[in-house]
């Protein structure tokens, strides 16, 4: 899925592509991803893109008439931008292709979706607010105003754990599965430590990974080519998607815990005391 640093990174692409541009056609080749009628997606065509917003892991491009055209692209959606889009229109049917966006250059960029879990997402709004995920997003956690002692009083009555606690975006905007495993092995703390017991000392330890993981996936991803943001960040994690394979840190095997839809990696040594995690589903499978 990607998170902030790759929705930031898409952002700063398309801001350099697509400012001051019009925007000519606006394709929907998937019925599921449009998730708002009114105002109709032929109102956007014929303005101008003015700027590229990011909203935690929302992409919202603004137009000259005030016209937002937002997407969320979900666990398994991507940007592609073409060069120079194919001739016609594209034909409806059971492939990746969700969404293509034409602009008066012949240039664009197509929203595909891999997967049967048809959950990537457009909208077209005259105010981001509308959108209930966006209302509902907490802060940004690489906002210049988002200080250790916010970060502190969001945790202090939160009874989650933390990779619960972190992934929430009504709490923090834009850290999903990945970089909630990438922040706390860079804290040194177990994913099943509840987010209230915090001490202050670890509350700092914590905001200093937070901002310091984010801020350098950001870098590493700021000027990729939308294309390869996918290797980018792949690349750049050290414990999430290795799982068997030997922290970076300390050289113990990075180990998983899984659940009904997702999995979590972390390292035994950094994070919990050398002791493993309990893998419910595993042992459910074991019996």
């Amino acid at each position: 899925m990607p998170e902030l640093p790759e929705v930031e990174a898409l952002k700063d692409f398309l801001t350099e592509h697509l400012t001051g541009h019009e925007i000519v056609r606006v394709l929907p080749v998937a019925i599921s991803v449009l998730k708002t009628y009114d105002p109709p997606l032929t109102a956007v065509e014929g303005t101008e893109v003015t700027a590229v917003h990011r909203h935690g892991k929302f992409l919202d491009l603004e137009t000259a008439d005030g016209l937002h055209l937002v997407t969320h692209l979900a666990r398994a959606g991507w940007l592609h931008w073409r060069d120079r889009l194919p001739d016609g229109p594209p034909r409806p049917g059971k492939g990746p292709l969700a969404l293509r966006v034409a602009l008066e250059t012949g240039e664009g960029f197509d929203l595909t979706e891999a997967g049967t879990q048809k959950r990537l997402a457009v909208y077209l709004v005259r105010d981001p607010g509308e959108i209930p995920g966006v209302a509902r997003l907490g802060p940004d956690p690489l906002a210049d105003g988002f200080d250790e002692e916010q970060f502190a009083a969001l945790l202090k009555d939160e009874r989650r754990q933390l990779k619960g606690a972190l992934r929430d975006q009504s709490l923090i905007a834009g850290v999903g599965n990945a970089y909630s495993d990438e922040i706390l092995h860079a804290a040194r703390m177990s994913p099943f430590k509840l987010a209230a017991s915090l001490t202050p000392e670890e509350t700092h330890t914590l905001y200093t990974a937070l901002r310091d993981t984010l801020t350098q996936a950001v870098e590493r991803s700021r000027g990729v080519a939308a294309g390869r943001l996918k290797a980018e960040k792949k690349s750049g994690l050290r414990v999430h998607g290795r799982t068997g394979e030997a922290c970076p840190v300390c050289g113990d095997t990075v180990r998983e815990v899984s659940f009904s839809d997702s999995s979590l990696q972390y390292c035994p040594t950094c994070q919990t005391g050398g002791k493993p995690l309990a893998d419910r589903r595993m042992s459910r499978l074991l019996k």
